[in-house]
């Protein structure tokens, strides 16, 4: 039941995300979209169109999730601050599963000459080099621009990750202060909690589908897969 958020109505009801049982049927139903989306391309036998078009639809879905969070957000008189052309977030290590990089490899692909592609890649081979040998908090808080990032927008934006694509902030200056001072454990930036939650539940779906038929998926940094 893609967009179930629609029918149940959370921005409305100010559901307290920690106690209300609502809410977690609200992931369940997210979990369950991500598995069926995933079943549509298993029966199709995997093939390439099929996976992207399932893709296509949960990105969908899950875009669909962050525009109401905005219409939400003003109507309470309150702020999402992220938009196109703030790029704070677009310098730190951003993990994906493969066929989300596989897509958007294809994206890049189809969209960027073989010059653009080629400057994509050593951006990723500068990333890589840069981050390959950290490890925990090292890795978490170090800082570099995404392959992608150019002139502070994403190259690939529709074909982002679920990742990118859920990591919303209620205030600016902690992703400023969060890129400016990494390593400071008082202040982190101020993430919504409800399309991290939400959007990570639809893709544990997806690759739960997967692994049920016995397809294994592995996570990556962007750069790993863009080399």
């Amino acid at each position: 039941m893609l967009l179930f958020y629609h029918k149940f109505n959370i921005l409305n009801q100010n559901i307290d995300m920690t106690t209300n049982p609502q809410f977690e049927q609200l992931e369940k139903a997210f979990f369950h979209d991500g598995y069926q989306l995933a079943m549509k391309a298993i029966e199709a036998n995997m093939e390439q169109e099929a996976l992207h078009q399932s893709l296509k639809e949960m990105y969908a879905a899950i875009d669909g999730l962050i525009d109401s969070l905005f219409v939400y957000a003003r109507q309470q008189n309150q702020s999402i601050h992220c938009k196109r052309g703030c790029s704070w977030c677009c310098h730190q290590p951003v993990f994906a599963l493969d066929y989300e990089l596989e897509y958007l490899q294809a994206f890049i692909e189809k969209s960027f000459d073989a010059e653009t592609i080629s400057g994509i890649a050593e951006k990723a081979k500068q990333k890589q080099d840069k981050l390959g040998h950290l490890k925990g908090d090292e890795l978490m808080n170090a800082k570099h621009p995404c392959p992608l990032l150019k002139d502070k927008t994403c190259m690939a934006y529709d074909a982002r990750p679920i990742a990118c694509r859920i990591y919303l902030s209620s205030d600016v200056k902690s992703c400023v202060h969060f890129y400016k001072h990494p390593d400071d454990k008082t202040t982190y930036p101020a993430l919504l909690d409800m399309p991290m939650r939400l959007g990570r539940m639809m893709n544990e779906g997806f690759k739960s589908a997967l692994k049920t038929n016995g397809i294994e998926t592995k996570e990556f940094r962007i750069e790993e897969k863009l080399l």
